[in-house]
């Protein structure tokens, strides 16, 4: 993806376990001479948080990620809402009731699957559906006599 933007994309393993280390040494030199603009760190392996410096950026960064999703649910839900009131339904269209009568009597008068079922109706209901509706028929106790 940073490469479709227009960015180089580099893959270096490095460890800032051992002050010194050659790679993150060149990294830090490049950084501070401009060479590049931006350090992504994608992956925390063996995080230290013994200093108070430590402690608070990885504060920092949790707390940016939980307001990215909190974010993303707000806006979620927003959407949720605003769809129920202009069409006052959420979730997937209902079938109709000659499709579900459908799917029942085959799940009834037959020993078809749930996937064959859904193939036999055209794909007119989903297989969720279908599934749920087979297993409602099938648990029906037969008429008394």
């Amino acid at each position: 993806m940073a490469v479709d933007g227009g960015l180089d994309e580099i893959r270096e393993f490095l460890s800032g376990r051992r002050e010194g280390g050659a790679q993150l040494n060149a990294l830090m030199a490049a950084a501070r001479n401009r060479e590049i603009d931006c350090v992504l760190v994608c992956k925390f392996d063996h995080i230290d948080t013994d200093s108070p410096v430590e402690r608070a950026i990885f504060t920092i960064i949790g707390a940016m990620a939980e307001l990215g999703s909190l974010l993303i649910s707000e806006r979620v839900t927003a959407g949720m809402r605003a769809a129920q009131e202009r069409d006052g339904y959420l979730g997937r269209p209902r079938i109709s009731q000659s499709i579900a009568s459908e799917v029942e009597a085959l799940a009834t008068a037959t020993d078809l699957s749930t996937r064959d079922i859904q193939k036999r109706i055209d794909g007119r209901a989903s297989r969720g559906i279908v599934r749920k509706i087979t297993k409602g028929a099938q648990t029906t106790p037969p008429p008394a006599l």
